[in-house]
C-alpha cells in the first residue's frame, strides 16, 4: 500500500508540540482549506520573560519577512508588503520570573506569535531571534502548540488534539499551578 504524507500544521524547529499530517491528497486539500478558512482553532502555550502589562487581549499587527534572516519585523500600522496578523492571548499562571500564557492566533504568519509578543515587550524564553536575553540549554523555544481542534476531511466529526508540554522543570511547575 503506498502512502501519502503531506504537512498540514507545521511548527517552528525550536518550537515543541502538535504537528499533523494528511494520508491522502484529498485530505490534505480538505485540511488546508479548513486553516485558510481559519476553521481550525489552535492554542499555543508560551512562557514569557516579562507579563504582559494587560493579561488578557488581541493584537492586531502587520508584518514583514526579511528571507534573508529568516526574520519578521511587526508594525502597529499597515505599510506596503505588510500582512496583516492577528493573535489573542491569556495570562495562565504567573510566576516570579516568568509568565505563562495562552495564545490563538488567528492568523498563521510566519513567526507570528514570536514577533508579537515580543513586540508588546514580552519575548518567549529562550527566543534569541526575539529578544530572549538568553537560550534555553537544549535550544528551544518555550512556545508549544498546545491543541488543534478541526473536522475531520473524511469523517466530518470534530477532532481535538492536545499535546503535554516537555518534561521540563518549568513546564511541569506551571502545569502543576493549572490543576491545583
Amino acid at each position: 500500500m503506498k502512502f501519502f504524507l503531506g504537512t498540514i500544521h507545521r511548527i517552528d524547529r525550536p518550537v515543541t508540540g502538535i504537528v499533523l499530517f494528511a494520508r491522502t491528497s484529498k485530505a490534505l486539500e480538505r485540511m488546508n482549506e479548513q486553516f485558510r478558512e481559519r476553521e481550525v482553532e489552535k492554542v499555543y502555550w508560551a512562557i514569557v520573560k516579562k507579563t504582559p502589562d494587560i493579561p488578557e487581549a488581541t493584537l492586531v499587527h502587520y508584518l514583514t519577512k526579511d528571507e534573508s534572516k529568516n526574520k519578521s519585523r511587526a508594525y502597529l500600522v499597515e505599510k506596503k508588503g505588510t500582512s496583516r496578523c492577528e493573535l489573542k492571548y491569556t495570562t495562565l499562571v504567573k510566576a516570579d520570573n516568568y509568565t505563562l500564557l495562552q495564545v490563538n492566533p488567528m492568523t498563521g504568519r510566519h513567526h507570528q506569535i514570536r514577533v508579537q509578543l515580543s513586540t508588546i515587550g514580552s519575548p518567549i524564553k529562550g527566543d534569541l531571534k526575539y529578544g530572549a536575553e538568553r537560550s534555553n540549554p537544549d535550544g528551544s523555544i518555550s512556545l508549544h502548540a498546545r491543541k488543534l481542534t478541526f473536522t475531520h476531511p473524511v469523517t466530518k466529526e470534530t477532532i481535538t488534539l492536545e499535546a503535554r508540554p516537555p518534561d521540563d522543570p518549568l513546564w511541569n511547575y506551571f502545569l502543576q499551578q493549572l490543576q491545583s
